[in-house]
């Protein structure tokens, strides 16, 4: 009688700790599951793909107040993160990319705007319209909306240049022309400081009212 209890003790104890082991093998296969997964986001936002929203209206009508956008990390090379500067470049930026870079003034926020001019180009802007190496350039993203009121004291948006954008850098104006803080106020935008191209609009929502905008869910930053 004592053998067989002791017997059933035994099965008893056999049996929880299989259970235990059951327990600890599948608490182990989701913590490595989730850690691979927080991994391998980590890396594509480090590399690959970060998402942006969009806080002001300087990118009006391309981007509005409440656009939640993707950035392509990879467009113009890979950048070696904290260091800020491009491990490998695969092309620069053009003229009319759409592109997120650290704002000079303030290296703990990113700006984004539109680039006008690269290296080499003269730019010049005379009553609101834009002169590259002298001439006048087609400009089908500009918008204007007047003087912004809470603006008081700043220079006239309206003229700028000529100057010649020095090497690695970029000259960038967002396409809301007269609400836009940008190159013709702080300068040029040096290469190395550009975090990726925008290029889809993701979720977007009004401000105010938090209403979704549906129709531009899916859009692609041109």
């Amino acid at each position: 009688m004592f053998i067989n209890k002791l017997s059933k003790v035994k099965e008893r104890a056999a049996v929880d700790t299989e259970q235990n082991i059951k327990r600890k093998s599948t608490f182990r296969e989701y913590a490595e599951a989730i850690g691979m997964a927080l991994l391998l986001a980590l890396f594509i936002r480090t590399f690959i793909v970060q998402a942006f929203k969009i806080p002001s209206g300087s990118m009006i009508p391309t981007l509005q107040i409440g656009d939640h956008i993707l950035v392509n990390k990879l467009s113009y090379g890979v950048r070696i993160p904290f260091l800020e500067h491009y491990l490998a470049s695969f092309q620069k930026a053009q003229r009319g990319d759409v592109v997120v870079f650290i704002f000079p003034e303030d290296r703990s926020k990113d700006f984004i705007k539109r680039v006008i001019g690269v290296a080499g180009d003269s730019v010049e802007v005379r009553d609101k319209r834009i002169y590259i190496n002298g001439k006048q350039v087609d400009d089908p993203h500009a918008h204007f909306e007047g003087d912004d009121p809470q603006a008081l004291g700043l220079p006239s948006r309206d003229g700028f240049g000529p100057r010649v954008v020095p090497e690695n850098h970029i000259f960038v104006m967002g396409d809301n022309r007269d609400r836009s803080y940008d190159s013709r106020f702080w300068g040029f935008v040096s290469l190395d400081d550009v975090r990726g191209k925008a290029f889809l609009i993701y979720w977007s929502w009004d401000g105010s009212d938090r209403w979704v905008r549906w129709e531009r869910l899916g859009s692609l930053i041109r």
